[in-house]
């Protein structure tokens, strides 16, 4: 008796997914715990393992939108080889198609090299001369003798029109239509609404890099050997910002009807760039971890992203997000906020800049530092303050290890 495969719920507020890969074929015999295929929902992929063995039959196409309890496909039960579709065989009785004879005409109208010469010289080509050698061979008397037609001439005597300029070969000017993934669906959808139901601005910042990276330099050795995982710039600069929400309460916050929804705890997320799209996995009780531990969860979640693996549980509820475009070779952007949200802060790439130091020029690494905020919840003195607060803790990373 064959068994039903069903869409599962994955989530209470997702109703439709999109079967993205089928990873067993049809027909073919699949173990209890295979996984059959790829479901994408708006906000992760899932796999879908198969219930018991069985022989795996698909009734829908990758690709296809179905709702929440929607029939795939059947497993039958039992044991055997996977099932393989017939070949047909060349006995079939279709007959292949008849060989298409080659051309005849061997050297009809061919110039020997001497008549070749000739016609060049008289600005003739062989279909203007009749041949009388062998097979309609053009012969070098026949070349001699001949002369260039009347509607030649008159082509010849025309002047040449200008052609339009093609490209040269190799130039492509195809055009191709890409389905847009239920991901990449979502994302345009709640960047645009963002854009439309929020009140937002950007303030921005530069924050002097020669200090953290002194500190970054003088022990990531030691921090490597101790914590098993590198230190980089997004624990510092997560670790700050936690320090900076609890000081700006307003930027941890959140509209919800005409109630503003605060706080006490920094749930931060990371914006990650995977091969599906931008997810946004989250740190959380960020303000309670070191650095180290924030360190390690930024790569096991930023693994997990890559690999399509984050849960929904990873990536909701955050209060805040970090986005760093600094990796890409970002100079300065505007991010937009993360509905419902009302801050992000943009990092961008670190780049050497003459700066003032008690009265002196001196080069220094510089990064520029964007918060967007929704002006419906914070006023523009705390999002200068939360950002400025920010570039004290980045520009002497010991207040964060003292707390002051």
């Amino acid at each position: 008796m064959s068994i039903e495969i069903k869409i599962p719920s994955i989530g209470e507020s997702i109703t439709e997914v999109t079967l993205t890969t089928w990873l067993k074929e049809d027909g073919e015999f699949v173990e209890e715990g295979d996984i059959l295929c790829e479901i994408e929902s708006d906000k992760a992929t899932v796999e879908l393992p198969a219930e018991e063995s069985g022989v795996l039959a698909r009734s829908v196409e990758e690709g296809s939108e179905l709702g929440i309890g929607a029939v795939i496909g059947t497993l039958t039960p039992g044991e055997g080889a996977p099932v393989k579709k017939k070949e047909e065989s060349a006995s079939s009785g279709e007959s292949a198609p008849p060989s298409v004879p080659a051309p005849a005409g061997g050297d009809k109208n061919f110039p020997s090299p001497a008549a070749r010469k000739i016609l060049d010289e008289k600005g003739l080509s062989p279909q203007d001369v009749q041949g009388t050698g062998k097979d309609g061979r053009i012969t070098k008397a026949d070349a001699m003798s001949g002369t260039k037609p009347a509607a030649a001439v008159e082509k010849a005597a025309a002047p040449k029109p200008i052609e339009a300029q093609t490209p040269q070969t190799g130039v492509s000017r195809e055009v191709r239509r890409e389905k847009m993934s239920r991901l990449r669906k979502t994302i345009a959808s709640r960047l645009t609404e963002a854009k439309n139901s929020t009140a937002m601005l950007t303030t921005f910042n530069e924050i002097d890099m020669h200090w953290v990276m002194e500190l970054r330099s003088k022990y990531k050795e030691q921090f490597k050997e101790k914590h098993e995982i590198g230190l980089g710039f997004m624990s510092f600069f997560t670790k700050a910002c936690t320090i900076a929400l609890k000081e700006v309460p307003g930027v941890n916050a959140m509209l919800e009807g005409d109630e503003m929804i605060f706080h006490d705890y920094a749930d931060v997320g990371i914006a990650v760039s995977t091969p599906k799209g931008l997810v946004v996995p989250v740190i959380r009780n960020a303000e309670a971890l070191s650095l180290a531990q924030i360190e390690k969860e930024i790569k096991r979640l930023a693994l997990k992203g890559r690999d399509g693996k984050l849960t929904l549980d990873e990536m909701s509820g955050g209060t805040f997000t970090i986005t760093n475009g600094g990796v890409f070779g970002s100079m300065l952007s505007t991010p937009i906020i993360n509905i419902p949200q009302s801050g992000i802060l943009g990092m961008h790439n670190i780049v050497e800049r003459p700066v003032a130091i008690k009265g002196q020029v001196v080069v220094h690494p510089v990064m520029y530092t964007a918060l967007s905020y929704d002006h419906r919840i914070v006023d523009g003195k705390e999002s200068v303050t939360f950002l400025y607060r920010l570039k004290e803790l980045i520009e002497d990373p010991s207040r964060m290890l003292l707390d002051v």
